[in-house]
């Protein structure tokens, strides 16, 4: 599996689609898999809803509800009136199909005059549509992959299209654009911004693919953005195709991303199976302290999934000490942090060198192996470091990622939160109140059984450490 498809709620269950090989653990003969669920944390396999066929490959693309049949292809009022707008792929050309389902999301049937749009192009793909009530339109945003930019399209019928404007080349130059969605977000007044995510590949800082966004308006033809300021949703390298679910009540904005790097992902030491999704989140927009508005991303409804093995608070971690703490193995884990470090002491005169005051969170086994999470104080920077493991060795799985911490949100300066997930070869960081985000893919040989926390430099205080263990959301053996 890899990029997230088609992501809406029926009013019923959220429907998520996805890229998928029913054949192989690598990319080819593309259809859209597809699953359901009531709480987007327990998700049932469905059948493959959308086919390859002799007109290509089913590439990545959306669905929405015609509620009001401006289609003219539901006369019946036909269960909830899911259409799907979707890429087909053939070598020479890419176009775009409009398909509906008559049995609530479970197969589509195809519009008997796609495409909908073609425009002569070998790289035009992965349609997202939104209804924009102002101008009583659907917009699709699609990738004109060849030319870096984002083509914008209006329709009042789902059938027929005419091109609005374009946006782009912006952001991080790359090869391809791929994957746009354009949502509205609720920022901290409760206002609704617009915001264009934008997935690029290759072109990441990190290396392969990643996803950048913009924040801006939207007036039902064109999309500006507020200003010139490079936004990424993760600063490691395993979230990919981010996309949005449309039609969710009180229109509440939720991603989810395809956890994987093109650099690597047919690769991956899993066996017969490779791909996965990262958790769904909640998006909001804050302004940061130096007045930009950013992406917070929160994991959503995982409280419901836990079960606590330690909470402790106002523990003392003195300056070069380590502390080890037992770990299930075959479980998924959380762990949430929040630490202050001791405040400075005067630095001895005599002393030469760096001054080096960090804090390690590491996920250990006995064979030397683990995967660490720190803070280095006087930079205040995160860091996040996979390069110690032993699983999975490619040229491109890059080990070690970084980034700032804004101390300014916290009323001490000193403080910093974590929120980490560990399950199975998935890892999920969120840090400085859901600012930074880390999605990694992580490979040990042996289970990483233990939680070793050591200060070194300085002491810190653990205000409080909360440990659980996650329920298991599908039936199927863990791996």
């Amino acid at each position: 599996m890899n990029d997230p498809n088609g992501l809406v709620f029926d009013g019923t269950q959220y429907h998520l689609y996805y890229q998928h090989n029913p054949d192989a653990a690598y990319s080819a003969n593309i259809c859209w898999g597809h699953a359901t669920s009531t709480d987007l944390l327990s998700w049932k396999d469905q059948p493959i809803a959308v086919p390859n066929t002799i007109d290509g490959q089913a590439f990545s693309g959306c669905a929405v509800l015609d509620r009001n049949n401006s289609s003219g292809l539901f006369p019946n009022g036909c269960g909830t009136n899911i259409a799907a707008l979707y890429t087909r792929s053939l070598p020479t050309r890419q176009s775009q199909y409009l398909a509906i389902s008559t049995n609530n999301g479970q197969s589509f049937e195809e519009y008997a005059r796609n495409p909908v749009l073609d425009i002569g192009e070998v790289n035009f793909r992965d349609p997202q549509v939104v209804y924009h009530a102002p101008t009583r339109k659907w917009v699709m945003a699609v990738a004109e992959v060849d030319h870096h930019r984002i083509g914008f399209y209006g329709s009042t019928d789902l059938k027929h299209w005419t091109h609005l404007s374009h946006f782009g080349p912006a952001g991080l130059p790359t090869v391809n654009y791929e994957c746009p969605n354009l949502i509205q977000i609720r920022d901290e007044s409760g206002a609704l911004r617009w915001v264009l995510f934008v997935s690029i590949n290759p072109g990441s800082p990190m290396g392969g693919s990643v996803t950048q966004y913009f924040i801006g308006d939207f007036d039902g033809t064109a999309f500006t953005p507020c200003d010139g300021i490079l936004r990424m949703t993760d600063f490691a390298k395993d979230a990919y195709a981010l996309q949005v679910w449309s039609n969710m009540p009180d229109d509440e904005a939720v991603n989810i991303a395809w956890m994987g790097n093109w650099q690597y992902c047919q690769e991956l030491p899993s066996g017969e199976w490779r791909g996965a999704m990262s958790l769904p989140r909640s998006m909001s927009i804050r302004q940061d302290p130096n007045g930009y508005p950013r992406l917070v991303q929160i994991p959503r409804g995982v409280e419901a999934l836990r079960h606590p093995v330690l909470c402790e608070t106002a523990c003392h971690l003195a300056a070069a000490s380590r502390r080890e703490i037992a770990l299930p193995i075959g479980k998924a884990v959380e762990v949430v942090i929040r630490l202050t470090v001791d405040e400075d002491r005067q630095t001895d005169p005599s002393h030469s060198g760096p001054v080096i005051n960090r804090f390690e969170l590491a996920f250990a086994n006995e064979e030397g192996e683990k995967l660490s999470v720190g803070y280095d104080a006087p930079s205040t920077q995160i860091w996040l470091d996979r390069s110690k493991l032993h699983g999975f060795d490619h040229p491109f799985f890059t080990g070690r990622f970084a980034a700032p911490i804004n101390t300014a949100f916290y009323p001490n300066a000193r403080t910093l939160d974590l929120r980490l997930f560990l399950d199975g070869c998935a890892f999920e960081l969120y840090a400085n109140e859901h600012l930074e985000t880390a999605t990694a893919l992580v490979y040990p040989e042996k289970p990483l059984d233990r939680l070793r926390l050591t200060a070194d430099g300085t002491g810190f205080t653990i205000d409080s450490l909360e440990i659980y263990t996650l329920d298991k959301t599908m039936c199927r053996q863990t791996l």
